[in-house]
């Protein structure tokens, strides 16, 4: 017994001893929020002041101390953010995190990202490269001379920051980001091989009942895609990786997916998350934006109003940081002269400027365009020598060009490293030497393919713009400095105290030759010269809306539907949001005679899925044997569409429009070509014109009717399993919500309990308050994963009454309160102040030469 005790007892004082040792490291690693630091690198001290709602306000005496303070406080708040955001557009990945995530690290050596950026450094002018030294200058100077703890990040990982670089940061790493911003949001590759691979079991009249036109138009191209390629002999022949099903075969593979998932279990959960990201990265489906503007003569208050909410991944710590950077003019290293600045808003960890947000005198905000920026072109292999490829040439025999080359090298923990051959062609990177989904399609001893994408160009000076926007005093301040912003596109809405607003596309837009057949919407032969590119956009034509067009309308709207006028003379792209967000917009902005910033708000807060009503009524008729039908078909009749996550419907109608979707769409590709296809894309247009024209060869000899019995019996037995017995008790919230996962431990299990951050909410993915989820996920199909990544409202009659939320918290520390702190706010739609002068600090802290 003595012995028990005695045991007990040193238990009991190892335990007070780690969490002793645990207290102290947790205080060493918060960032010093008040006192004095020194920062030797600055010219003169710099106050960091955080305000009630948590906005930090640096205040320097020059714009490079500016910069070099936010670097400073990004490395203090957000070190693993920019650490993990730096391995993965080095392709580093793997170095810590093993053979998970080989298939990202070998995707970004291939475009070349640090690449690209390194070209782009070079051309910048002194003001842009002063920003981003400055800034490098900041984070490497944290790191080399603080004294808080590394995050827990670090020390789980074994990680020391900057790796076997030993450099936290470049100014090109800042160059990067950009890139890495513009691949997230501007991009279609993934669409054009899905009709690619989609066309080997489809006629092209069936393709585009899939891919749907954009509303009232007619197809982008008139190219019969199905005999193109097979006549191309494009395919992939013995075996056939992919194949087709019958048109009930979906209704099994529903059926069976769930055994499959149940046995995977927690494996490979890390390569789902991080190379499922990198998967969806030539999708632009699903990532979109809402901001809307209005001139004095719609408000109560006589001045414009502006609105923004950018919808992206949800992530802990969330992808934004809010700052105010207040400094006056200036000198760069060569002696010209830098503007002085006072601009509040939000800024991205790895760059050294608020990207939405306001001046003292002129506020703006992003939604994404969404234009054709890249191509896909199909490469033919000589056969005579792999190493070449078919280029244009005089008619005759075909002429072949080598491919260019470079050695990538990929360290691997607990491996071997991996040498990877990137081959280049006249048009740009193979992409099909990394994705194994091209390898599954294509022939590729025959042909490969290789991606043209506008951000790569040298000339992409976007990071230029976004410092000269945090110097504008006026609408015309912004449209100047916009002029140099390339990549991604964005729709860009304006409006300064003056009372002038104004709508611009800013951004590069490849213009196609008259010939060119394809347009883009597909993989294009690569030797034929009519598919290359024919030059950019001009600035002065790309789509717009002066004051006198918005004042005579009474606002300019945008939630990523199409931008080109009737009469456009240039073709941008057809891969169009379906305007239910922006037709939902309109009619509420219309509704109210003077608006104001609640009622702005209230437009940001609202659940109704027009899309939802669209396919109800087929719902709601649908007949069902199964037990529950009576008591789902009691919920639904009073649904209005609203999608609340306090309410059972949503949840019944998501989880049938998605076994639906599986029964009609996955039985005629297949269950692997579905698979590759569904989840992140959602065919919502394509279902909803199949069913109301009842189409047999999708639905099936016994028609639509009889796929929607079988989707609501499978939908029944689904959520009984998982939500019990009352169908009225179920609730959309309990599956839909907010996931802002951390990378990586978001795939961990142990770990993600502590590190993502939850919250129930409202909407899907056509609604204004968006919530989009991806039904394809083993473990949460209806999570909320892709949202308003920020809500901003602007009031220009006195720009101190704007407002601001996001869904995480401005640490990126997981044991601080300051981690998650916004989201129940987030959730409800509520605000904090976004205030230059606020009336009091909590926090002030000095960074002293």
């Amino acid at each position: 017994m003595v012995w028990i005790k005695r045991f007990f007892w040193g238990v009991l004082l190892l335990a007070a001893l780690l969490a002793a040792a645990l207290a102290v490291y947790a205080a060493r690693a918060l960032p010093a929020l008040d006192g004095e630091l020194k920062l030797s690198a600055l010219a003169a001290p710099v106050s960091v002041a955080r305000d009630g709602a948590d906005v930090t306000h640096i205040k320097a005496q020059s714009p490079r101390d500016a910069w070099l303070a936010l670097g400073y406080v990004h490395a203090q708040e957000r070190g693993w953010q920019l650490e993990f955001n730096r391995r993965v557009m080095h392709g580093e990945l793997s170095e810590v995190l093993g053979e998970a995530t080989l298939d990202t690290d070998k995707l970004m050596r291939t475009l070349g990202i640090m690449d690209a950026a390194a070209r782009q450094w070079q051309v910048l002018p002194a003001d842009g490269k002063a920003a981003l030294q400055a800034y490098s200058d900041g984070i490497n100077a944290f790191y080399a001379g603080s004294a808080q703890a590394l995050s827990p990040e670090f020390h789980i990982l074994g990680v020391k920051p900057g790796g076997q670089s030993g450099q936290p940061w470049t100014p090109q790493d800042s160059v990067g980001w950009s890139l890495m911003m513009a691949l997230d949001l501007g991009g279609n590759w993934g669409n054009e091989f899905a009709r690619l691979s989609a066309a080997r079991v489809l006629t092209t009249e069936q393709l585009w009942q899939l891919f749907t036109p954009y509303p009232g138009e007619a197809p982008a191209s008139r190219t019969d895609f199905s005999k193109l390629y097979a006549g191309l002999g494009v395919y992939k022949t013995v075996p056939d990786a992919i194949k087709t099903g019958a048109a009930g075969a979906g209704l099994e593979m529903a059926e069976a997916r769930f055994d499959a998932e149940n046995q995977q279990g927690m494996r490979g959960l890390m390569a789902q998350d991080i190379n499922g990201w990198a998967t969806d990265i030539g999708n632009v489906e699903g990532k979109g934006s809402n901001n809307w503007v209005l001139p004095g003569s719609r408000t109560r208050s006589g001045k414009p109003l502006l609105a923004n909410d950018p919808h992206l991944g949800l992530s802990a710590p969330a992808i934004w940081y809010f700052a105010h950077l207040q400094a006056p003019a200036g000198k760069a290293a060569d002696g010209s002269r830098l503007p002085g600045m006072d601009v509040i808003g939000a800024t991205l960890p790895g760059l050294p400027f608020v990207v939405l947000g306001r001046t003292d005198k002129v506020a703006w905000g992003f939604t994404n365009t969404g234009p054709d920026v890249q191509d896909l072109y199909l490469e033919q292999i000589n056969p005579a020598n792999p190493q070449q490829y078919r280029v244009p040439g005089p008619a005759g025999q075909p002429h072949w060009a080598e491919f260019k080359t470079r050695r990538e090298t990929i360290a691997v923990k607990g491996k071997p490293d991996v040498n990877l051959t990137v081959r280049v062609s006249r048009h740009g990177p193979v992409l099909s030497d990394v994705q194994k989904a091209h390898g599954e399609v294509l022939d590729t001893g025959k042909y490969v393919l290789a991606l043209r994408w506008s951000a790569l160009e040298t000339d992409n000076l976007t990071v230029v713009a976004g410092v000269r926007g945090n110097q504008a005093q006026s609408v015309d301040d912004l449209l100047a400095a916009y002029a140099s912003y390339h990549s991604p596109m964005q729709n860009l809405v304006m409006a300064d105290v003056a009372g002038k607003v104004a709508y611009k596309a800013v951004g590069k837009v490849p213009l196609r030759q008259p010939d060119n057949d394809i347009r883009g919407i597909a993989p294009s032969p690569g030797w034929e010269a009519k598919y290359d590119w024919a030059g950019w956009l001009p600035y002065a034509q790309t789509p717009q809306a002066d004051a006198m067009a918005i004042g005579k309308k009474g606002w300019f709207a945008n939630a990523n539907q199409s931008v080109t006028p009737p009469g456009y003379d240039f073709f941008m792209g057809q891969d169009w949001v379906v305007p239910y967000r922006f037709d939902r917009i309109e009619k509420l902005l219309a509704e109210t005679p003077r608006h104001d910033l609640a009622s702005m708000q209230k437009i940001q807060g609202d659940p109704l899925s027009s899309a939802t009503l669209a396919l109800l009524p087929l719902l709601q008729k649908t007949a069902s044997q199964h037990v529950l039908a009576p008591q789902a078909q009691a919920v639904l009749a009073g649904f209005d569409g609203r999608m609340r996550a306090d309410s059972a419907a949503p949840l019944i109608f998501s989880a049938w429009v998605d076994e639906l979707t599986r029964g009609v769409i996955g039985g005629k590709l297949g269950e692997e070509r579905f698979k590759a296809m569904y989840g992140k894309r959602h065919f919502r247009s394509a279902i909803e014109e199949i069913v109301q024209r009842n189409d047999g060869f999708w639905c099936g000899a016994a028609g639509c009717a009889a796929q929607s019995s079988a989707a609501l019996d499978r939908t029944l037995t689904r959520l009984q399993a998982s939500h019990g017995q009352v169908p009225a008790l179920w609730k959309w919230g309990d599956v839909h919500y907010a996931l802002s996962a951390h990378r990586p431990f978001g795939s961990v299990p142990v770990l993600a309990r502590a590190f993502d951050v939850r919250v129930p909410t409202d909407g899907d993915s056509f609604t204004i308050n968006v919530g989009q989820y991806w039904p394809n996920d083993l473990l949460t199909p209806f999570a909320n994963r892709h949202a308003a990544s920020l809500r901003a409202v602007y009031d220009l009659a006195d720009l101190e009454n704007s407002q601001f939320i996001y869904q995480t918290g401005q640490s990126g520390l997981v044991f601080s309160s300051r981690y998650r702190d916004m989201r129940q706010t987030w959730a409800a739609v509520g605000y904090r102040p976004l205030q230059m002068k606020p009336a009091a600090f909590a926090h002030q802290l000095t960074l002293a030469p």
